[in-house]
C-alpha cells in the first residue's frame, strides 16, 4: 500500500500543524492565524503528482500556495475544498479535493535525497542518498551515477552511528548539521521498523539558513502483509480516489487492474495472467483487465469476480485460465456455472483448466450446457478467445 504520510514528530517540522477538511475551514483557520510562522504553506491533499502547477474548476490555479498572511488561509482553503484538482496525473476531470495540510513554510537553501527500502539484492533494508535532491532521483542516478551512495543495514544491529554520519556526509552536511542529518537518518529508520515500512523516501531532505535539517517531503510505502499489526496506519487509507472496481475486488482478496482492451481475463497467479494478457495480444487481441484469484479460492470469489468483469461495459469476452495447483479446478467449474446462470452471462465464456481435479471440472463444464468454450491449452484459449470478438 502506499501513502503520502508525515513521518515521526521527532522528524518532521514542528509546525506542520492541521489539516483543514470540508465544513471545518472556519474556525481552524482561525486557529492558524495566531501561529507563530514567518509563512505559511497550504497544499491539496489528492493521491497524484504535479499538483502545484494544477488547476482547480474554481479557477484558483495552483495546489499549493504561500501566503505570509494568515488571515487569507480560510480563503483559498475555500478555493480548494470540495472543487476538482486536475493535474498532469489526474483524470481530465480531476480530483475533488476534501483535505488541504496547512502548515508553516520553510526556506531551504540546500536539498538532497534520502530513502530507506527493502533491498532484495541485499536481502534486507538499504539506505540509500543523494546530494542532488529535489529532483527525479531516477534522473540523477542515470545521469550522474556517482552521486548515488548506498549503505546495506544489517536487519539484527540496525543503522550504525558511523553508517549515518557517513551518509550525512555523502550528503553534504558539514559542521553541526552532520550530527543533526544522521540523528534525523537514525530515527527514519526507528520509523521504518515500527511501521512495517517496505519503504521510507524523503525528497528533499534539506537544510534551511536557520541550520536545521528538515524533511520536507516524505513517501512510505507499507507492507500489505503487516496490516494485520498496523491496523491505525491501512484505517488511513482513503479509497475515495481508488478505482471502485479495484476497491470492490479487494473486499473478495482478488487483485484487478483495469486495462484499455475487450478480453477480461480470468486468472490464478500474477505470473500467469501476465502471461495471458501477453498472448492475448500477440494473437490480435486487447485484454480489458488483470484479473489474479490467486490461491486459496473459494466459490463465491469466483461468482464475485465474474459479476465484476460482466459489469464492464468494455468486455466482449471472457478467457478463463486456470492453472490447477493449490486451486481446485472444480471449484472454479462450479463458480464458473452459478455466475453464468445466475448473471445470464451475455458475452463468449473461453475456459483452460489444468492441474488439480481437472477432469471433475471439465465434466461440470460440460454437463452444465451452457454454451462455454474448452480449450486444450493457453495459445487454444486466446486464439478462441479472439476469434469470438471477430465474429
Amino acid at each position: 500500500m502506499h501513502m503520502t504520510l508525515v513521518p515521526a514528530d521527532s522528524v518532521w517540522p514542528s509546525k506542520c500543524l492541521l489539516s483543514l477538511s470540508m465544513g471545518t475551514v472556519g474556525w481552524r483557520a482561525a486557529a492558524v492565524i495566531g501561529m507563530d510562522a514567518k509563512e505559511i504553506v497550504l497544499k491539496a491533499q489528492i493521491l497524484a503528482g504535479g499538483r502545484g502547477k494544477g488547476v482547480f474548476d474554481s479557477g484558483l490555479k495552483g495546489g499549493v500556495h504561500l501566503t505570509k498572511d494568515p488571515a487569507v488561509v480560510g480563503e483559498l482553503a475555500n478555493k480548494m475544498l470540495g472543487f476538482n484538482l486536475t493535474t498532469k496525473q489526474t483524470p481530465k476531470d480531476g480530483v475533488k479535493v476534501k483535505t488541504v495540510m496547512v502548515a508553516e513554510a520553510l526556506d531551504i537553501s540546500r536539498e538532497t535525497y534520502f530513502a530507506i527500502l527493502m533491498d532484495r539484492a541485499c536481502n534486507g533494508p538499504v539506505m540509500v542518498g543523494s546530494p542532488q535532491g529535489g529532483v527525479d532521483i531516477e534522473e540523477v542516478a542515470a545521469s550522474s551515477p556517482e552521486l548515488i551512495f548506498k549503505e546495506v543495514i544489517d536487519i539484527l544491529d540496525g543503522v550504525q552511528d558511523e553508517q549515518a554520519l557517513r551518509m550525512a556526509a555523502n550528503l553534504g552536511f558539514k559542521g553541526p548539521l552532520q550530527r543533526q542529518a544522521a540523528d534525523q537518518i537514525k530515527r527514519l529508520y526507528d520509523l521504518f521498523l515500527k511501521v512495517d515500512a517496505t519503504q521510507v523516501e524523503v525528497n528533499p531532505l534539506g537544510e534551511t539558513p536557520e541550520g536545521q535539517v528538515v524533511c520536507f517531503d516524505a513517501k512510505i510505502n507499507f507492507d500489505d502483509n503487516a496490516e494485520f499489526r498496523q491496523k491505525a496506519v491501512f484505517a488511513m487509507d482513503d479509497m475515495t480516489e481508488s478505482d471502485p472496481t479495484e476497491t470492490e475486488a479487494a473486499k473478495w482478496d482478488l487483485k484487478y487492474i483495469g486495462l484499455d482492451g475487450n478480453i477480461a481475463c480470468f486468472v490464478n497467479g500474477a505470473g500467469l495472467a501476465m502471461a495471458t494478457c501477453d498472448i492475448i495480444d500477440l494473437h490480435g487481441g486487447k485484454p480489458a483487465n488483470f484479473l489474479d484469484l490467486g490461491g486459496g479460492v473459494k466459490e463465491r470469489q469466483v461468482y464475485e469476480a465474474f459479476k465484476l468483469l460482466t459489469a464492464d461495459p468494455k468486455v466482449e469476452a471472457i478467457l478463463v485460465n486456470i492453472f490447477g495447483g493449490i486451486v481446485n479446478c472444480a471449484i472454479i467449474a462450479n463458480g464458473i456455472t452459478k455466475a453464468c446462470r445466475e448473471l445470464e452471462l451475455k458475452v463468449p465464456l473461453v475456459v483452460r483448466l489444468e492441474g488439480t481435479n481437472v477432469h471433475e471440472a471439465k465434466r461440470i463444464l460440460t454437463e452444465s450446457g451452457l454454451p462455454i468454450t474448452p480449450a486444450e491449452n493457453l495459445d487454444d484459449a486466446a486464439k478462441k478467445a479472439v476469434a469470438a470478438i471477430r465474429k
